[in-house]
């Protein structure tokens, strides 16, 4: 039981580790981002493929929660 108890732990803070690499992009990928997005629009999983370790989604999540204006 205590080898579960401790996977269960390690789980967590990969998660954790995952969730804080979400919030930090590098000022190289904000560059390659706006780039990319200015030719492609909202193509994410292109801009993604371009960008190694970073997923489709969370390029949309850092895009729109930093450059999306309300209408």
């Amino acid at each position: 039981m205590a080898d579960h108890s401790e996977d269960v732990m390690e789980d967590s803070r990969d998660e954790s580790s995952q969730d804080s690499k979400m919030e930090e992009f590098t000022e190289d990928e904000v560059t390659l981002i706006a780039r990319m997005f200015s030719l492609l629009g909202e193509r994410w999983t292109l801009i993604a493929g371009r960008i190694p370790g970073r997923t489709a989604e969370e390029i949309e999540k850092y895009w729109t929660s930093r450059y999306t204006t309300s209408e």
